[in-house]
Parts: structure tokens; sequence; C-alpha cells
């Protein structure tokens, strides 16, 4: 049952890492990051396929063996935060807009802060 489950979360994460490609503010490869968790919990084989994939598979690897993200990573993260926080300034109200503001600082903090690969 549990490894059903992980299989099952597996794909949710890849399909959602396939939406975050055409969507900018959806970010791809930490869904691939966690696909290849659950699928190291419930099918080898795609976990395999998912290592040795052309795009995700050096972010994965990097990831897995030094905690890192890439330079251009840490932008393009970085700039998905920031438009993120422009579109809240915009369009919602005092102190709504304060919640992705604060979720900004915070998770573009701790990423600034993981070792590049």
């Amino acid at each position: 049952m549990r490894r059903h489950l992980y299989l099952i979360a597996g794909f949710l994460s890849i399909g959602l890492g396939t939406i975050g490609a055409f969507l900018p503010l959806l970010p791809t490869v930490p869904f691939m990051i966690l696909s290849a968790f659950c699928f190291a919990r419930s099918s080898p084989r795609l976990e395999a396929k998912l290592l040795d994939h052309r795009h995700f598979g050096p972010h994965i690897r990097r990831w897995r063996e030094r905690g890192a993200i890439s330079r251009r990573g840490k932008k393009a993260a970085l700039a998905a935060f920031a438009f993120s926080v422009a579109l809240a300034l915009i369009f919602s109200p005092f102190p709504w807009f304060l919640i992705p503001v604060v979720a900004a600082l915070i998770g573009g903090s701790w990423i600034w802060t993981r070792p590049e690969g």
C-alpha cells in the first residue's frame, strides 16, 4: 500500500512539474526532485529514468549529493518570487499581500544560502 502511495505521489509531482514548465509561477525542478524521492521508494526503474533525464537528472543528482542549486536556478526562483510579490502588491489588499512577501523573503533567503553546483 505504501509503495502505491509513493508511486501516485511521484506521478502527481511529475504532473505538477510538467505544468510548471509552462507556467512561470510554478516551479519545475523541485517537483522533479520530489518525484525522484517518491520513485526511489516505489519504482527504481522510474527513478533511474529521472536521474538519466537530460534536463532534470543533473539537478536531482546535485541536490541529492550536496543540496546544491545552480546559480541559474537560484536566479530563476528569485525572479519568480519577485513576480509573485509584484502581483500580490498589485492585486491583493492589505494585509493579505504581506503573505507572499514574507514567503518570498523566507524562501528566497533559504534558496540563496544553498551551495551552488
